[in-house]
């Protein structure tokens, strides 16, 4: 285990684990966090022990959002010139293997934008997913309007943006932001059983998969068909596909190499 001011990382059982560690302020996104966040990711998608990443937050708060303090002082110029945001936040999107976020406690603001980021959420029964920037005079700025549009629909992210209100796990599940929840005690220890699951799979196949599922939020459905086709086709030259259908047929385990 490698332990750092703002970020704790391990590796175990193809799993690759992020937790953030800003106890004292509710886990909130600073700057440096996010940088050690974005290094760490660049680090699990070019490392072949790791085949799904999850990040987790603790019992109290997966991450009360931005950095108020830090973001208090920036003009349009700095956030502008500094490429705020979009610099090192964006990298949780960029990744390319399966990342799951395990959410207990609350995840607002950024804290639920960067949960919004990854491609499973998962959540403990007393977990709550909110907006709350419009009582600070702005909006969203890290895909709040957006991807939680296309998540959860027009009318639900105009409350929840519009509002400030929070929404519980259950409804959060209802609705199809979530999931799978959890007891709150069990979140981690469930995510990390999924997590090893989706490991042990093709690598490969696991990242095509992803990349399929995300175009259908970006293209036209005939577009997104064929874009799915031909990766499907392009899969037929990998061995871990021989592996797969040659251990179906035998009805054995398949052991992927991630070649």
């Amino acid at each position: 285990m490698t332990e750092s001011a703002v970020v704790i990382s391990e590796i175990k059982d193809g799993v690759g684990l992020l937790r953030l560690n800003r106890p004292e302020a509710l886990n909130a996104l600073n700057g440096a966090l996010m940088d050690q966040l974005s290094n760490f990711l660049i680090k699990y998608d070019d490392n072949n022990d790791v085949g799904c990443i999850v990040i987790t937050g603790n019992q109290k708060a997966f991450s009360a959002g931005a950095d108020i303090k830090e973001m208090e002082e920036l003009t349009y110029k700095t956030a502008y010139r500094k490429d705020f945001i979009t610099r090192n936040w964006e990298q949780i999107a960029r990744t390319r293997k399966p990342v799951i976020a395990a959410v207990n406690g609350v995840a607002y603001g950024g804290g639920c934008e960067l949960a919004l980021m990854c491609d499973m959420i998962f959540a403990g029964e007393g977990a709550k997913f909110g907006q709350p920037e419009v009582t600070l005079g702005v909006s969203p700025g890290a895909g709040g309007t957006q991807r939680l549009a296309h998540f959860i629909g027009k009318a639900k992210a105009m409350d929840m943006v519009l509002t400030g209100q929070a929404m519980k796990a259950k409804e959060a599940f209802a609705c199809g932001l979530v999931s799978r929840v959890f007891s709150d005690d069990e979140l981690l220890d469930e995510t990390k059983t999924v997590a090893k699951n989706i490991a042990k799979k093709s690598r490969t196949a696991c990242m095509m998969i992803k990349e399929m599922v995300n175009a259908a939020f970006e293209t036209p459905l005939s577009h997104g068909i064929m874009f799915e086709r031909r990766l499907f086709h392009s899969m037929f030259g990998t061995e871990d596909q021989k592996e797969g259908m040659d251990a179906f047929i035998q009805k054995r385990m398949p052991s992927f190499n991630n070649d």
